[in-house]
């Protein structure tokens, strides 16, 4: 018997905390607080963009290839923070899908150039819609310095190295 998929449900979060479990201090934890944060927009993300079939790796990556024409796979896996073979498989399924096509550079014959198809970007700009109706969801729980002061926070986390092991 398949399991009921978590957007099949009305507000996961609702259901989780109706448990009633003691948390001891688990909830005071940041790594904590910012999973079940990124896991509630996540699965809104995920309902928002259903019918378009797209996830936010490949929303992230034709959002860039599009900005960014002639960008490569490695530029790309860089600046999103993938390996390469995530990022080639991304590519691929959107160049399966003809939203993006690769070009054998012209100044650098091993490089590959990424570009947009005019299907890659009308379904962008039906995905920028629905995530922009997505992101003030979420924004509209933030006064605006408070929404400032998170993402000023947000940020500092993007350029934290895991320590050597």
């Amino acid at each position: 018997m398949p399991r009921k998929d978590l957007l099949d449900i009305e507000d996961p979060d609702e259901n989780f905390a109706a448990v009633g479990l003691a948390f001891d201090g688990l909830d005071e934890l940041l790594g904590y607080q910012l999973r079940r944060a990124q896991g509630a927009m996540h699965r809104h993300y995920m309902v928002s963009v259903a019918e378009l079939d797209l996830t936010q790796k490949q929303t992230a990556t034709l959002w860039l290839i599009h900005t960014n024409s002639g960008v490569s796979q490695v530029a790309l896996a860089t600046t999103l923070g993938m390996d390469r073979a995530t990022m080639m498989s991304v590519v691929d399924r959107l160049e399966e899908r003809g939203l993006v096509i690769r070009k054998r550079s012209v100044t650098d014959r091993r490089r590959q150039e990424l570009y947009p198809t005019p299907a890659g970007r009308s379904l962008l700009g039906k995905v920028r819609a629905r995530i922009a109706r997505h992101e003030e969801r979420f924004k509209s729980l933030f006064t605006r310095p408070e929404l400032e002061a998170l993402l000023t926070a947000l940020r500092k986390f993007q350029d934290v190295t895991c320590p050597p092991s």
